[in-house]
């Protein structure tokens, strides 16, 4: 699987832009603030059905333009797929395949698998737990089609309840029954993530200790640890016990929304205790562990967009990470950096095709060959 053709109208920084990657490894270079990582972000829209930075579409419209359209051809075990994305101010953003529009999006996820490697990964070490459920929901779901649905159904039953526990603690009657409704449906789906996620975890843990020990060549044990509430407990007996609380507090305590990946140096907190180059390598371990996953489940290759590389790697790093592309165990790559004479360096003698293309902000971008 490949993109073939983008095709950009008013998304971000671009009024119009049009490119043709290669099968390969693609780069974006030129100065910074010119719009190489909106690129990017055009790929994984058409992939994710959203913007891997900014979640709200019409932020993502050119100034005072109209609307947005991102476009993609791919080609997908021998048939073409032309993705199309458009938002307009004020309307449904549209999503179409084959110029066949969804009806929910979430049936576009993992058709085309992507994984963004970006410098706003340290979220995941710095940020609340949130962010870490939200890699391991991205990575999940464009695998396991059920995982998405039940996920999306218990983000719904969970609003319902707490909203639900507000009205109790704004004085309406306590509704045990009407409690109850939420309950069962939190337990159903919650209790099915849950042994979802241990599955995941189980083998992904294995893929990240691998990519970890490679890219640190063998210095120190990273470990990858996931935290739920329910390993201590059925998800509907904590919700019964914690029925005062969650009336005390609006809102619900106990559940699959609680969950947390914790990241550890041997025994010690990486945030704490880990260097910046250790966190760094924490960090790409993460993603190639991911890609390696979705491929395995997927049987197909994702596409890798790797935005601002040297940002986030250092010189001996960078070497291993392209020295696990020049094994093709990867599909296309989109990387983009300030230096094309640096990329250019980089893959002299490794066996992989490479498309150079400058982005500007007189001329937009340019095919260099």
């Amino acid at each position: 699987m490949h993109l073939k053709k983008l095709s950009l109208v008013n998304f971000k920084n671009y009024a119009q832009a049009e490119l043709e990657p290669g099968p390969g490894v693609n780069c974006f270079a030129g100065p910074n603030g010119t719009g190489k990582t909106n690129l990017l972000d055009a790929i994984h829209y058409l992939s994710f059905c959203k913007s891997f930075f900014n979640p709200i579409d019409s932020q993502n419209i050119l100034h005072e333009a109209p609307f947005f359209v991102v476009q993609g051809w791919f080609e997908r075990e021998g048939e073409e797929e032309e993705i199309y994305c458009g938002q307009k101010r004020g309307q449904k953003k549209q999503f179409k395949r084959n110029k066949k529009e969804y009806s929910r999006l979430a049936d576009h996820i993992g058709l085309l698998p992507c994984v963004m490697m970006s410098p706003s990964d340290t979220e995941l070490i710095y940020e609340g737990s949130e962010e870490r459920r939200k890699f391991m929901d991205s990575i999940i779901s464009q695998s396991d089609r059920e995982y998405l649905e039940e996920l999306i159904h218990y983000n719904k039953v969970l609003l319902q309840r707490n909203a639900l526990l507000r009205q109790f603690g704004e004085g309406a009657p306590y509704d045990k029954a009407s409690l109850e409704i939420w309950d069962e449906q939190l337990v159903k789906s919650g209790t099915i993530i849950y042994k979802k996620r241990m599955d995941f975890m189980a083998h992904f843990i294995q893929l990240f200790r691998e990519h970890y020990k490679f890219i640190s060549e063998g210095r120190e044990e990273m470990n990858v640890h996931y935290e739920s509430q329910l390993h201590h407990g059925d998800l509907k007996v904590l919700l019964e016990t914690s029925v005062r609380k969650d009336m005390a507090v609006e809102y619900t305590t106990h559940g699959i929304h609680k969950d947390d990946l914790e990241f550890k140096l041997g025994d010690h907190p990486v945030k704490k205790f880990g260097s910046q180059g250790q966190q760094k390598s924490l960090l790409v371990a993460l993603r190639l562990a991911q890609f390696d996953f979705i491929a395995k489940l997927k049987k197909v290759k994702p596409i890798l967009l790797l935005d601002d590389i040297y940002d986030k790697l250092d010189d001996m790093r960078v070497r291993k990470l392209m020295e696990l592309v020049s094994s093709h165990r990867f599909g296309q790559i989109f990387i983009t950096d300030t230096n094309a004479e640096r990329i250019k360096d980089l893959f002299k003698g490794i066996d992989v095709e490479l498309r150079m293309f400058e982005v500007s902000s007189e001329s937009g971008v340019r095919n260099l060959e």
